[in-house]
This record gives C-alpha cells, structure tokens and sequence, in this order.
C-alpha cells in the first residue's frame, strides 16, 4: 500500500457517493454500513456522554438538530442513548440530498426522530432554535463558503451548544482506514470514500486557522476533531 503525504489537504478529490449518478444499488448499501462504521470510527458514544448529554433537560424535552444527516444513524443512536438514561431528547435530522433523505425515512421509526429534506439556511429563514446542533463527517465536505455558512447558521440555530464531528486527517488514520475496511463492506462506497474523506479532512492546526471567534477545536483522540461552540457562554457575555 502506497500512502499519500497528506501534508495537505487534498480540496480537489470528491466521493463517490456524493456523485447522483453513482450507482444506487451500492449507495443503499453504503448507507446501510453507516451505522456499524461510525460505531467504530466517529465516537459519538463519547461527544454524547461529555458534550451533549449535560445540557439535557431532566424535565421536559431537549431538541437537538443533525445537519447533513445521511442515512440517520447518529440521529437515531443519539434518541436511544438519551431515553436510555431517562432523558426527552427530540430529534431532528436534515439533509438536501434527497436519496439520503429517502434512505433516512424509510428506516424503523425510533421515537422522538423526524426527517426533513431541508437546508440550515432554510431553518434560520423559518426562526427555528434547537437546544443543540451537531453534524458528522460533514466538515470536510464544505467549501470555504459553504463552511463558514454552516458555522453561522448553527450559531444562529443553537440556544446551547454546537457539536460539528469529523475525521482528523493523518498517514496512520489512513492506513489503519485502508487495511480494516480492505475485506469488508464489499459492493459500497464505504473504503473508497472514507479514504478520501481523510484525504479532504484537516488538522486541527488547519482547522483553527479556518474558524471565527467564539468556536474552539478539540482532539478526543489521534483521528478525531470536534469542532464546538457554547451558545449558553456566548448568550451570558
């Protein structure tokens, strides 16, 4: 195996399943891998338990928007942790890509998730306020504009806290990435385009020098980036 430098980011490369004439037999099969792959990769399990669960409300609902929601698996793990511990925890998960959206509604409902094919802009439009505001694997797919648009629209849209999730890119990250998916997920895009989702993703120096004021980076580990921002600070100052 040949590794890339990954000394940059690569801006230029593009996913497979971000193409709408992609095969799409072996996207719904990718969507499906979504769920045992962010499992293992994403460590949302962890954001959850420091990050998000302390904001919930211990009486009454807390709401919580996934932006660019794929396929709805963190959406629907994130309502099942949070009834697990006791907690009201609304969800709802958007995305423009209408394929993912369809994907997304036809799974088994789990209660307290909804679906819309929408825009975060279109959310701010409307007035809409979420307790909380996340998104996974969704950074790195962002021009510039498109970034810095995400960013100001889940500040506007977030009356506690702001959890954006991605891959921290890296030679190690990619090469475990290649070999432990090398015999799996067969007839998806899953191998193919984790690669070249850590080959667009940043570092977390790339990263810092890319937001405004009022958002922080963190590691929780060697792969991962979160990229925060606390509405409840911000709203006291």
């Amino acid at each position: 195996m040949i590794l890339p430098s990954l000394v940059a980011r690569d801006e230029q490369a593009r996913e497979r399943m971000d193409d709408p004439r992609c095969d799409p037999r072996r996207l719904a099969r990718t969507y499906a891998s979504f769920r045992p792959v962010n499992a293992a990769v994403a460590g949302w399990r962890r954001a959850y338990r420091r990050h998000l669960r302390p904001h919930l409300r211990a009486e009454g609902a807390t709401t919580l928007l996934d932006i660019g929601c794929g396929g709805g698996d963190v959406a629907r793990a994130l309502a099942r942790w949070a009834r697990r511990d006791g907690y009201d925890l609304r969800v709802t998960g958007i995305d423009p890509d209408p394929r993912a959206h369809d994907w997304a509604r036809r799974r088994t409902p789990v209660a307290g998730v909804q679906f819309h094919r929408k825009l975060s802009s279109e959310l701010v439009a409307a007035g809409e306020r979420f307790d909380l505001v996340i998104s996974n694997h969704l950074l790195h797919h962002l021009n510039e504009e498109q970034r810095d648009g995400l960013l100001e629209d889940s500040a506007r849209l977030a009356r506690r806290a702001v959890v954006h999730s991605d891959i921290r890119r890296g030679r190690l990250a990619y090469a475990l990435f290649s070999v432990a998916t090398w015999p799996l997920f067969p007839g998806t895009f899953i191998r193919e385009d984790g690669l070249t989702s850590i080959r667009r993703s940043f570092t977390a120096p790339e990263l810092r020098a890319r937001i405004p004021s009022g958002w922080t980076v963190s590691t929780p580990g060697r792969f991962r980036l979160l990229l925060l921002h606390d509405a409840l600070a911000r709203a006291r100052r």
